[in-house]
């Protein structure tokens, strides 16, 4: 249902969209004045902000389209959508988890390689109980798990080891053993997806630690170097095969 040169953005969720195709909301979605939440109409109960997502500008009363690939749409709440893409360049984005590698020590700052355009700042003060007296012993070259506090296109990204409460959460340095390897963004949604098949399938394989950066970033670790790079490999080729192809293949593992 196409009008003012766009098409409605419900009927092209699952279907290929390009950079400047400009998507429809319903008539019932409206922008406030300062451009920052579409919420319905008066009249009606509000039912939250729709999240515009990855590959996706606010424009008007639509979304505009900044990259090739699946639109996708998350109902509920005010709702969400997104184009997942094949893209392996990271842009930082506010919130992400993602995977750092310590590349220098600049005062009380570390830099961090995050896969984005510039380097990452990581303050010795960004992690549990850490203090002026207490400080975390990182070094060039280590691993680090983090969420990024700041991260848009004026400013430097810059990454915490904390949440809100000042826990770690599971964020911190990571192992020394293990293997760090990179995939697509898309794969790495899908493998954060709640009870994603792919992992469900694998820890019925192996026992395993695993780190999912939203960069791209996979660290992996099992008992054993060959276990795991037999997981890293599976992982690697999950992007490219089917689901029934990906039972074999672990089933041919397993023995089974």
């Amino acid at each position: 249902m196409a009008a003012e040169g766009g098409t409605a953005a419900e009927a092209l969720v699952g279907q290929v969209v390009l950079p400047g195709d400009l998507l429809l909301l319903p008539a019932h979605y409206d922008e406030d004045a300062e451009g920052e939440r579409l919420r319905l109409s008066a009249g009606t109960a509000p039912q939250g902000r729709l999240l515009c997502g990855p590959g996706l500008r606010r424009s008007g009363a639509g979304l505009l389209v900044t990259k090739c690939g699946l639109l996708r749409h998350r109902p509920g709440g005010g709702g969400a959508y997104w184009v997942d893409s094949q893209q392996k360049r990271y842009v930082p984005v506010k919130g992400d988890h993602v995977i750092g590698i310590v590349t220098a020590k600049a005062g009380d700052v570390f830099r961090l390689d995050v896969g984005g355009s510039e380097p990452a700042s990581l303050s010795y003060l960004a992690f549990e109980g850490a203090t002026k007296r207490n400080r975390p012993n990182v070094q060039v070259g280590d691993l680090i798990y983090g969420q990024f506090v700041v991260a848009n296109k004026d400013m430097e990204p810059e990454m915490v080891c904390i949440d809100s409460s000042g826990r770690s959460s599971g964020m911190g340095i990571i192992g020394q053993d293990g293997f760090l390897f990179k995939v697509s963004l898309g794969l790495i949604r899908k493998l954060l997806a709640p009870k994603c098949e792919i992992i469900q399938e694998l820890s019925q394989l192996y026992p395993f630690e695993l780190v999912l950066g939203m960069n791209g970033r996979i660290w992996v670790k099992a008992k054993t170097v060959q276990q795991t790079l037999i997981i890293v490999n599976i992982l690697e080729a999950c992007e490219y095969m089917t689901a029934e192809q990906r039972k074999q293949a672990l089933a041919k593992l397993s023995g089974n």
